[in-house]
């Protein structure tokens, strides 16, 4: 990001659920701005409503705004690329993971160092989820560990070992001392943070279990899966509440479908979520229905 660089089209092309396209009329093409990162970018995340906070290859984690494309803040200090990045809301404290086998803190308007460093994992730190409040973090590795750290002295309050369990994405759940975590042996783990012990183990899915959310409301949960060739690549949604069961499923890419997420809704918006794979599509699904 950084100098506008506006360009314009003279049509739009949809792209449908089902891999179709159609042509909606003139319009104006989003703005181009110059890169953020040298590298390619690995991770981002919603900071405030007008800035985003991502994370690359080139161990940077950059604080931008999406309106003006400037870069505001750079944040340097990881030895490998930058694997996760988040935010707690209206938080000043930004969180990012490493294949450095490290977490760290950075605060905004801060030193472009961080302010503080969680090192507890032998592995890659694949997972990455902070507390409403950024008062705690928790931390997933390839290395089978979940930790949970005391953001503000940077202590190590708990650590776990869970044989099989490559950590691959972590999600606060809202208002709840839980986290989500998905990890390579296919299933899907709720933790009790209080403790930092697994609450519920959702049933096993036939595929690597890639990416989690959690519904605003901290209801509903919502898994993707890898795949090939339309075996697999579904996103999976989960109760949260006392059935803690499986709802329903997304179906309708043909490759690992990476990341799933909950889209904001309202009374004028149906509930829906979006999905996007390796088959170069994003989808948007009523959530309710499955339909596209």
């Amino acid at each position: 990001m950084g100098k506008l660089q506006s360009k314009f089209s003279i049509h739009t092309t949809k792209y449908r659920a089902d891999g179709s396209m159609g042509e909606v009329g003139p319009s104006r093409a989003a703005p181009q701005h110059s890169p953020t990162h040298s590298d390619a970018v690995t991770s981002v995340a919603a900071l405030k409503p007008d800035l985003c906070v991502s994370g690359a290859g080139d161990k940077s984690v950059a604080v931008c705004s999406w309106r003006s494309g400037a870069v505001l803040q750079r944040f340097t200090g990881h030895q490998r690329e930058v694997t996760k990045v988040t935010s707690a809301p209206d938080s000043s404290r930004v969180f990012s993971a490493s294949r450095d086998k490290t977490a760290m803190m950075w605060e905004l308007q801060g030193t472009p160092g961080p302010s503080q460093r969680f090192a507890a994992h032998d592995l890659v730190v694949t997972g990455l989820a902070v507390s409403p409040d950024a008062s705690q973090l928790c931390t997933g590795s390839r290395d089978n560990t979940v930790c949970k750290w005391d953001t503000e002295t940077g202590q190590c309050l708990r650590r776990v070992i869970t044989f099989r369990n490559l950590v691959t994405h972590l999600c606060w759940v809202p208002g709840e001392p839980y986290v989500i975590q998905t990890s390579e042996d296919k299933t899907v783990r709720l933790w009790d943070l209080r403790q930092l012990e697994v609450a519920h183990t959702f049933p096993a899915k036939q595929h690597i279990q890639t990416c989690c959310d959690v519904s605003p409301d901290g209801r509903l949960c919502l898994s993707t899966s890898s795949g090939t060739a339309g075996e697999g690549c579904e996103a999976t949604l989960w109760d949260l509440r006392q059935t803690r069961s499986h709802v329903t499923e997304y179906k309708g890419h043909f490759q690992t479908t990476t990341s799933g997420v909950f889209l904001p809704w309202g009374p004028a918006l149906a509930p829906s979520i979006a999905t996007a794979s390796l088959d170069s599509t994003v989808k948007v699904w009523d959530r309710d229905t499955a339909g596209r």
